[in-house]
């Protein structure tokens, strides 16, 4: 096309200059979005495998995480208690990361029907990990004296969960709960019995172990935790409890855990805000400990999930045969007081 052609067709020869470089590039292809990655919406997917690093818990990637939540009561009494609507509760309303299962091995417990409770220890194992929660399961041990007297039990129990489970990655074991008139030496020697069980089933999930005097570390029984650091359990992967109950355990038991749990990974499985009778409540010397425990990451479940009579069992009485569970009005005064502090 000659100059005077274009003009007259409206062209330049710019224009024309235009139309062959477009005519030269290849055409453009939109490319799709990059969809950002989902966080994590429950605190298994967030943190993970947990393990023990140093006198700490901590995620699959090696940072400390503090888990809050609840323990059950009696399975054998609290049954109402622990059905799905509770479990939505705590997951959803109360944002709870963890769930602690109290498996009695006596008082009307295991040793009364070994397979309806590790059948039942399972079901709500199963439960809580749908709703994407940590689980301990409790060795509910409450009697004085030797804890190898229900070595047997305790063997045979650990054994058939940590079979049946060793494929999630979010169960924990508390292999004893209370031990007293015991000496240190007599929950070690449980201690190292029981953990090659669970290790033969589950190589790598973290373990806990109770302590001396109603697992305060000896203190309740005049001792210590030097006993524990210079003597301790031959494993790894582990921490041991501690429980207190704020209205009978003062400062000096606050003291205690915080020392304690500078030398030692420290799992505080059970605490009340009232005394170890359940009753009253202290919620400004609790609010003391839940400080000590947010500063220091140390994990914690509080005592109880029931409905009965006692100021620790945060439903109201009969709450739990009314079937709702979520938001404050079926909870007691203590309950309401430690949602909070489970939602953080």
């Amino acid at each position: 096309m000659t100059v005077e052609l274009a003009l007259l067709a409206g062209y330049t020869t710019g224009d024309r200059a235009a139309d062959l470089t477009a005519a030269a590039k290849p055409p453009v292809v939109a490319r799709p979005e990059k969809k950002e990655k989902a966080e994590p919406e429950t605190p298994a997917e967030r943190y993970g495998k947990l393990r023990v690093c140093g006198t700490h818990l901590c995620s699959e990637a090696g940072v400390p995480v503090q888990l809050r939540g609840m323990s059950t009561h009696g399975t054998q009494w609290y049954g109402s208690c622990l059905v799905g609507g509770a479990l939505d509760a705590l997951a959803k309303d109360w944002k709870s990361s963890v769930l602690r299962i109290a498996v009695y091995a006596d008082r009307n417990g295991y040793q009364s029907d070994p397979k309806k409770f590790t059948d039942q220890a399972s079901r709500l194992i199963d439960m809580v990990s749908a709703r994407g929660m940590y689980v301990i399961v409790d060795w509910h041990w409450v009697d004085a004296g030797d804890p190898n007297s229900g070595l047997r039990h305790a063997k045979t129990f650990f054994q058939e969960i940590a079979k049946r489970q060793r494929h999630k990655s979010n169960v924990i074991y508390e292999i004893l709960n209370e031990a007293y008139q015991a000496s240190w030496w007599m929950i070690k020697t449980f201690a190292e019995s029981v953990i090659p069980v669970i290790r033969a089933q589950d190589p790598d999930s973290v373990i806990l172990v109770g302590t001396r005097g109603w697992s305060t570390l000896g203190l309740s029984e005049y001792g210590d935790e030097r006993e524990v650091v210079a003597n301790p359990v031959r494993a790894a992967n582990i921490m041991y409890t501690y429980h207190f109950y704020a209205l009978a355990h003062r400062d000096k038991f606050l003291k205690m855990l915080d020392r304690a749990s500078s030398k030692l990974p420290v799992f505080v499985t059970e605490w009340g805000t009232q005394s170890w009778d359940d009753q009253g409540n202290d919620f400004v010397m609790a609010q003391r400990y839940v400080d000590l425990m947010g500063r220091k990451k140390i994990s914690w479940t509080n005592w109880s999930i029931a409905d009965g009579d006692g100021d620790g069992e945060i439903f109201r009485k009969g709450a739990c045969d009314g079937g709702r569970f979520a938001g404050t009005r079926v909870l007691k005064p203590a309950g309401v007081w430690i949602r909070q502090r489970v939602r953080g």
